[in-house]
């Protein structure tokens, strides 16, 4: 195996891990939806993750200076691509069943091997393409369009794929100079600031009159947490934690269009977690779609161990 190809598994076991702290993170968020506000779960998993990656993360990757960024105005973008994508997501993931939310929200990796094409110049070959497009066939026979995952909510999760996927291709044009650490450091800054500022000014609960549950879920009154809730607080954030990293890392190490496929993870993923915490059995439609998501991944594992072109990577920039 080269060396490139060994880059390209590290890079694709990143992606993985960060699928399934990713998932874990949805399941806390939509089990947390009915009592919780979204501002204030947001603030507590970024304070738990900044405290997580900076106690433990920075320092095991070689210390804070790390953090110190040379594209400042590139990180705010990835900032406001994060807050949308969180935004428009995790409102649709409390008003729509697990699985099919994040089967809708798996539009992901589709845009992002398009958007690398297109702004990253990279090259994505016919075997890519095909996992991709094998990994999307299985999330539409997950879906089945025409049913109910194609009601006007649904929107909201294919917008927060949009955003998502804009992220990692940020994510990758910054890769040439950051570290795993500092790619994940600041969507959790910006999480924090952003969360704090609306529970400060709108935590009150005003605009929450309980005519639409997208608002409401979004900005009704602030709730201490129960005891009982606490560890599912603390465990959404060491998941926010390892997941932004994991998922910096990804796409620092990889071209998005080869990672981007194994965020498929998620789905499958989704589907144990709705079995297991909100008794969503899946339909048999399910599993075949999962199996060819899984499939679609292992199939580009394969390809890359033998494949020995060298990986695109952009340059690193002294500004923003």
């Amino acid at each position: 195996m080269s060396a490139q190809a060994k880059v390209n598994i590290w890079g694709i076991l990143a992606a993985l891990g960060a699928g399934v702290a990713f998932s874990i993170i949805d399941t806390i968020f939509k089990f947390l939806s009915g009592d919780y506000p979204l501002y204030e779960v947001v603030l507590f998993r970024s304070i738990v993750a900044l405290a997580v990656l900076l106690a433990v993360i920075v320092p095991l990757e070689g210390g804070f200076h790390l953090l110190r960024t040379h594209q400042p105005r590139l990180h705010v973008l990835r900032c406001l691509a994060v807050l949308f994508a969180n935004l428009c997501f995790f409102t649709g993931l409390a008003l729509m069943p697990l699985a099919e939310a994040v089967a809708i929200a798996f539009a992901t990796p589709l845009i992002v091997t398009t958007l690398s094409v297109i702004f990253l110049k990279e090259h994505v070959g016919p075997w890519r393409w095909g996992a991709v497009a094998v990994g999307f066939l299985g999330v539409l026979v997950i879906i089945r369009p025409g049913s109910d995952a194609f009601q006007p909510i649904a929107i909201l999760p294919f917008l927060g794929a949009c955003g998502y996927a804009t992220l990692h291709v940020l994510t990758r044009r910054a890769g040439g100079s950051e570290s795993g650490s500092t790619l994940a450091f600041y969507p959790m800054l910006g999480f924090l600031v952003v969360s704090a500022l609306v529970g400060l000014t709108l935590g009150d609960g005003r605009f929450s009159d309980g005519n639409s549950p997208a608002i409401d879920f979004i900005l009704r009154a602030w709730v201490w947490p129960a005891p009982q809730d606490w560890p599912l607080f603390i465990g959404v954030g060491i998941a926010g934690s390892f997941g932004g990293y994991l998922v910096g890392q990804a796409y620092r190490l990889c071209e998005a269009g080869l990672v981007a496929p194994f965020e498929y993870i998620a789905m499958p993923m989704a589907v144990l977690w709705g079995v297991l915490v909100f008794n969503e059995w899946p339909e048999t439609p399910v599993w075949i779609g999962s199996g060819l998501i899984i499939g679609s991944g292992l199939v580009s594992v394969w390809r890359e161990t033998r494949n020995h072109r060298p990986t695109s990577r952009p340059r690193p920039r002294s500004n923003g």
